[in-house]
């Protein structure tokens, strides 16, 4: 196959898997990677309990970054929040970078890249994907100027924290591709071989999916989650306001809560405060507690029927790459 994404990251088949959060760990990375695509381990990558120690939360990654090792020879990557201060950026960073991690995968607000972050990777010969919350015009060009490898761009249809601007997937995809010379890759709201083809047909040349990845063999989430994913579709999703903008999930009790507090108006810091953070998502999505949970997916979860291999599901999604 002959294609600039998967030539940069050294993977056969450009399909990137998100890293969703609590929901990825060294055997599901190391089956996305193996399958021919790129695995990549999420912030809380093969952990079940919250650390708010930057050293802590690096030596996490480094154990995670070695187990995968352990399981794939192919090229995976490492995801680096790009927070304000860089608190936990730059320890996380140096792990990477140590570990001599193949691949990187910035996830920040737009405008947070800065060479500080950029050169130490690109000194080390570690290929970065970029995906910002919501790309720009501005905030793509910017990152190109910069060395980016790969560009994704994140439209509405996506799960977890959505774009503050509310342009889908398939709208987003060719207003960046056109401003762009590096390749840029789909994210959002895809969930089969068609949805590829689409992203392909609009000049992309990947995709990144993390909602398809979840009900598979292999990765962490609880049972009932998974199959609550293929027993629903995208009609099933509740979309409630929020910090930064907006939240999308599948109903649980918490989140039933949450949308009625935006339709009583509620601001958005004080749904963002009853939300439960980043722990919501491990209670709902890891420990299949619905109760205080939430189950935040994104539109593309409608073709999904059965609760497969990561490997059937990369064959799969395969299917709609131009050969």
């Amino acid at each position: 196959m002959s294609n600039r994404v998967a030539h940069i990251l050294g993977i056969e088949k450009p399909i990137i898997q998100g890293p969703m959060s609590w929901i990825t760990n060294a055997e599901f990375v190391a089956a996305v990677s193996n399958a021919g695509g790129l695995g990549i381990l999420g912030p809380n990558a093969g952990q079940t309990t919250i650390t708010t120690s930057p050293k802590e939360t690096a030596e996490r990654m480094r154990r995670e970054i070695r187990k995968t090792k352990e399981l794939t020879d192919k090229p995976f990557g490492s995801t680096i929040i790009v927070d304000g201060d860089l608190k936990y950026t730059w320890p996380i960073l140096e792990i990477i970078i140590e570990e001599d991690v193949k691949v990187v995968l910035l996830n920040g607000v737009e405008g947070t890249l800065s060479e500080k972050i950029l050169n130490p990777l690109k000194e080390a010969n570690i290929k970065i994907v970029y995906r910002p919350l919501t790309p720009t015009f501005e905030d793509a060009k910017s990152a190109q100027a910069m060395g980016v490898d790969v560009y994704v761009v994140t439209g509405f249809d996506e799960g977890g924290t959505l774009p503050t601007s509310v342009i889908g997937t398939f709208a987003m995809t060719p207003m960046i591709v056109d401003v762009l010379d590096i390749p840029v890759v789909s994210a959002g709201g895809i969930g089969d071989a068609r949805g590829v083809a689409s992203a392909f047909a609009l000049g992309a040349e990947g995709v990144f999916l993390g909602s398809r990845f979840i009900p598979t063999i292999e990765n962490p989430a609880a049972q009932s989650v998974k199959q609550k994913i293929v027993d629903s579709s995208a009609s099933d999703l509740l979309l409630y306001r929020t910090l930064p903008a907006y939240y999308r999930s599948l109903s649980t009790p918490l989140v039933e809560k949450l949308v009625e507090m935006d339709k009583q108006g509620a601001s958005r810091e004080e749904i963002a405060s009853a939300s439960g953070g980043s722990s919501a998502i491990r209670i709902g999505m890891l420990d299949g507690i619905g109760e205080g949970g939430i189950i935040t997916l994104g539109t593309g979860i409608t073709p999904i029927k059965q609760i497969q291999t990561v490997q059937e599901v990369v064959d799969e999604l395969a299917v709609g790459i131009p050969q």
